[in-house]
Formats: structure tokens, sequence, C-alpha cells
């Protein structure tokens, strides 16, 4: 599909203002006490994740009509979803453990997939009251208080990190889920990984944090690599991948292929997300 620049842009301010209202009524109820639920897989659900979700979906179908909205909780509910080549992919409150411990490191996650891939991607951070967004051949922003810059994943090798008591290390800076973590299996593939496509590294740093923040630290450059060793689903991060793929990453499998969305179930399989994968070979 040919873009048309203008449209493309009037497309991104819209899902990012939708994205915007989504956070303001998140924090609305994180700003009180609230319930927690329990769905199907044991995952937590509140009322912030439903009034997000109606608002952006009924949203989305204002803005564009004619594509199909893949959306968490409605998924999750058993509603029957038919996509084609193009589809919005809606995680309305990605990282929903976080704003249960009231950490602040959660987002709402809006991304539109074309052909199976992330076009356009809008992660917002509610308590910073900042966004990640990217549309895919255009660049990769983040805005906070109505002021962008652009953004750009760092090649490596890698520079200069200050690390703990102000001593610098040289080399790959790792960024992890705060709530989903297996520490031994994530060791082994990364050592494996390292030796095999970046011999002579070593890991500089380490930063745990929830939801797809781990996809914007990789796209400002505050990180490197981003493995995933457990499961997820394709909104959990679509929208991440989108802003990363537009600030020079990937995501990929295991085995080197580009994570791709619209698979049946919706669901990953493990994968690294890096900020330029070009210079790791």
């Amino acid at each position: 599909m040919r873009s048309d620049s203008a449209a493309d842009a009037g497309l991104l301010r819209a899902v990012q203002r939708i994205a915007d209202e989504a956070a303001a009524l998140i924090l609305q109820i994180y700003a009180r006490p609230f319930e927690v639920q329990q769905k199907d897989d044991a995952s937590p659900v509140t009322l912030a994740d439903r009034i997000a979700e109606d608002h952006i979906v009924s949203a989305l179908r204002r803005l564009t009509p004619d594509i199909p909205i893949v959306a968490e909780e409605a998924m999750a509910a058993g509603d029957p979803v038919r996509v084609g080549d193009r589809f919005w992919l809606v995680d309305p409150l990605d990282g929903t453990r976080e704003f249960v411990s009231r950490n602040g490191e959660f987002t709402v996650n809006v991304a539109l997939i074309e052909d199976g891939l992330p076009i356009l991607g809008v992660v917002q951070v509610p308590v910073k009251g900042q966004s990640y967004v990217g549309w895919a051949g255009q660049g990769a922003w983040l805005t906070v208080a109505g002021q962008s810059q652009a953004l750009a994943g760092r090649s490596l090798p890698a520079g200069q990190r200050a690390g703990e008591g102000g001593a610098d290390k040289v080399g790959l800076v790792l960024a992890c889920s705060r709530s989903h973590n297996d520490e031994a299996a994530m060791a082994q593939w990364l050592q494996s990984w390292m030796a095999g496509h970046c011999p002579g590294q070593v890991l500089a740093g380490r930063i745990a944090v929830g939801s797809s923040l781990k996809f914007g630290l990789i796209a400002e450059g505050k990180a490197d690599i981003y493995p995933r060793l457990s499961r997820t689903m394709e909104w959990d991060t679509a929208a991440g991948h989108a802003v990363l793929r537009a600030a020079g990453g990937e995501v990929m499998d295991l085995q080197g292929q580009v994570l791709r969305y619209g698979k049946p179930g919706f669901e990953n399989p493990h994968f690294v997300a890096l900020g330029q994968p070009q210079a790791m070979g």
C-alpha cells in the first residue's frame, strides 16, 4: 500500500489522542481503591482495563470503520474477530500487574498491522504523561508535554554507559521483564546468544521494567536487547514493535525471523528485540 505522509501523520496524531484519553480514564481509577479480578488464564484484570478498551475500540471504529480491531479483553471474553491485511491490535492496559502494584510501569498500547507487520504504534505511559510513537519508514519519537524527540536505537559496539559508583562499562544493556522472568533460562540463553552474535561483548547493565517500556528503552538507546522467553500475545508486543522498527530496531523470533502478526490464536513465539539488529550479524 502506498503511503500518504499527510494522512499518515493525521492518523498517528488521532491514535495518540485516543491513547491519551484512555490514559486519563486509567489514571482516574488508579487514584482510588479498585477491585482486581482474574481471567481464565489467571492473569489479573481491573475496571481500568475494561473502561480503557471500551474507549479505544469505540474511537477506532469511528476513526477507521473498515479496519477490524483485535483487543485483549474482548478476545479474553471469546469475541471472534476476522482480520485481513490490515487490523488494529489493542492492549488497553499493558502491565496490569504493575498497575495493581502501583509502580507506574504500565502502558496503553495501540498498533496498526499491515501485511503481518506493525506499521504504526503508540505506547502511552499514563503515569509519566509521555508517549512513544512510530510509523514505519517515517520515524519514531518520544513525546512529552507536547514536545517530541526523535528516537534511534544505538549501533554496536556499545558506547560507554555510566555504571555503579560512576564507573564506566562498555557492553550491552539488557532490558528484561519485572514480572515475567526465568532467571536461569535467561542467563543461559543470553550467554549462548552473545557468544554467537556479538563475541567479545559483555553485559554492562540490566534494566528490569514492566510492560512495553522495554521496547521504548531500546528505541531510546538506553538498552540494547530484550529477550522474551515466556508467553506473550500479539497485543502485548505490536505497538512497541512498531515504535522500535520505526527507530531502526527489530523484533525477531529465536530463529532470526521477524515477528509477524495475525497468527492463529494471536500468540507470539519467544523473541528477542534489538536496537540495531544489522550490527549484530
